[in-house]
């Protein structure tokens, strides 16, 4: 590594393990956002406020750490996923503006969070985000993301009549063409990242609903409650591997961030460290 100043990372490579973790945690989100909604009958508008402020109070204790810590990064992810459901659930029910006009409203947020973020000069490389205004940006997005991954979700099997399973196959599908795209073709990495991430949380919606569903509608009848213990005891396994190769093999810092339109020093999001000339 050349002498300077660099800056810890904070969010993970993108691999085969960050993919199915973020499955395992977006099919998490989807069951307990059922449980406290439905199961516990808090509601979907007082679930959404409770797991909101749980997700502002873990999203401020990421941005505030000096590097990546897999348990507290996946936490958040599931927060967002199981406050998205939420949200999700309750503009098309609660609401009564249904799933095509929720996965409008969403999708229209979830756009106009990527272009202020183009906008403000902050890499779109989830790995290469080194800001704490990119890290905002990129939290903002995940919220607006898993909440339309529901929406779309719940679209697909109910409001097209697909049908849990067949909207299930349609989302694998999917996300083997990506993979294609990806290894196949030159379209944009970044680009690529952001429709399967998208993508995966109505597959992990779907995939969320079969497991805790009734046989009647189409699940395995595992429950909310079943479901989300079988979810939770796989995530801690895949993170605690990553945390443990983390440890082993700790992510090398990224170079400290300018601004992409300015070429200024941006605020960074992470500890900074010295590489001084051996």
């Amino acid at each position: 590594m050349p002498p300077g100043q660099y800056v810890m990372r904070k969010l993970p490579h993108i691999t085969a393990l960050f993919w199915a973790i973020k499955i395992l945690a977006t099919t998490l989100g989807e069951t307990a956002g059922d449980y406290f909604a439905q199961t516990l009958g808090l509601g979907t508008l007082l679930s959404a406020i409770l797991l909101l402020a749980v997700f502002l109070v873990a999203v401020t204790i990421q941005l505030r750490a000096s590097r990546f810590h897999p348990a507290l990064f996946w936490t958040v992810v599931v927060l967002t996923s199981t406050a998205g459901t939420t949200i999700s659930d309750f503009i098309n029910y609660t609401s009564h503006l249904g799933q095509a006009t929720g996965a409008l409203i969403l999708g229209t947020g979830l756009a106009v969070v990527l272009v202020i973020w183009w906008r403000s000069g902050q890499t779109l490389d989830v790995e290469n985000v080194a800001t704490l205004t990119g890290e905002v940006l990129f939290w903002t997005a995940v919220v607006f993301s898993n909440s339309l991954g529901t929406s779309t979700g719940d679209y697909l099997a109910g409001g097209l009549g697909m049908g849990l399973r067949p909207a299930a196959l349609l989302l694998t599908a999917a996300m083997l063409v990506l993979l294609g795209a990806h290894y196949f073709t030159g379209i944009n990495s970044t680009v690529l990242f952001w429709i399967a991430f998208i993508l995966t949380r109505p597959w992990g919606a779907v995939v969320g609903n079969i497991l805790s569903k009734s046989r009647d509608h189409g699940g395995l009848d595992w429950g909310n409650a079943g479901a989300s213990a079988v979810l939770v005891a796989a995530l801690v396994v895949l993170v605690g591997y990553q945390t443990l190769d983390t440890y082993r093999n700790p992510l090398e810092p990224l170079p400290v961030p300018l601004n992409r339109h300015t070429g200024r020093p941006q605020r960074p999001n992470g500890d900074l460290i010295t590489v001084t000339p051996a």
